[in-house]
């Protein structure tokens, strides 16, 4: 039986809740050297100016084609929230990521074979109330959410600012209501909702 979310049938103009993990949930980020590596490989074909190789050849460059609108980095999982102008430029930066950064977990700690568990999944964003759930979702997933360095708050709450990073197109939904207090209002329902999976895997 295919899984949801594996037949890859995407759309131009339309936004996507990605995420994936771990072979057998495996940690996949040890040291900060390990979050770092894949944030700069985001921002490697995100950026709004190109991006070389050693040899001077350069990047795939996929700034106009697909907008990185939120992210959060998990020990064993990440979640990233796209907007993808063009929807196989989505594979692109997925495929390129996941490659490079596994070559360099290998490498890194002497190990062979797959690093995550399967391709990645996406998940088709239709409503605005989902996509700003989904915002706030993929940000309340470190405990420690407002203080956790590898995830995009910072850039909603104007504390960072980066040309591959993008926000833009979620802030303009709130006009003037805080995000961090949105943030927060969902925080004790989703350690509800947390413990409750929990409790459904166990069984």
């Amino acid at each position: 039986m295919t899984s949801r979310n594996r037949i890859k049938q995407y759309v131009d103009e339309s936004y996507y809740h990605i995420y994936n993990r771990g072979v057998a949930k495996r940690v996949i980020f040890k040291e900060k050297q390990d979050y770092a590596v894949f944030l700069n490989l985001l921002k490697r074909y995100l950026d709004d100016k190109p991006s070389f190789d050693q040899s001077g050849r350069e990047y795939e460059y996929l700034h106009d084609r697909i907008e990185l609108l939120a992210f959060c980095l998990m020990p064993n999982h990440y979640h990233l929230l796209i907007y993808a102008q063009e929807a196989a430029a989505m594979t692109r930066l997925l495929r390129g990521v996941a490659t490079s950064y596994s070559t360099y977990f290998n490498k890194k700690y002497e190990r062979i074979g797959p690093l995550f568990q399967d391709r990645f999944k996406a998940s088709w964003i239709l409503r605005d109330n989902y996509l700003l759930h989904i915002s706030r979702y993929i940000h309340l997933n470190p405990k420690d959410w407002r203080t956790w360095e590898y995830s995009s708050l910072a850039y909603y709450l104007g504390m960072k600012d980066a040309a591959w990073v993008r926000p833009k197109r979620m802030l303009e939904l709130f006009e003037n209501k805080n995000y961090e207090q949105f943030v927060a209002d969902y925080e004790s329902q989703k350690q509800i909702w947390d413990e409750l999976k929990h409790e459904l895997a166990d069984y």
